[in-house]
């Protein structure tokens, strides 16, 4: 598979193949906080507290998310849920 890809023309199937590519390429991960993806975030991540209201519901239920850059479209990595939402939320990504 080549990467990255542009994340609104996958379907969900897809976006969990491409997740999986990155985990594999990433050799297990974050691609934000270079931690473990089967563990949880470091306490610099988690430190920074996220207003849930500024998610979808249940965003954080599913453990590892697949990352994309607003701007471009383009996926980047596979990432921690709270990872992710730390990049949405603070980095506008």
């Amino acid at each position: 598979m080549k990467l990255p890809v542009k994340y609104h023309l996958l379907n969900s199937t897809k976006k969990k193949e491409v997740r999986e590519e990155y985990i594999k390429i990433q050799n297990g991960k974050c691609w934000f906080c270079l931690s473990d993806l089967r563990s949880e975030p470091p306490q610099i991540v988690t430190e920074r507290p996220i207003n849930l209201k500024l998610f979808p519901p249940r965003f954080l239920s599913n453990p590892i998310h697949l990352q994309h850059d607003h701007q471009s479209g383009l996926t980047e990595g596979a990432v921690h849920a709270y990872c992710n939402a730390v990049l949405w939320q603070y980095y506008n990504r």
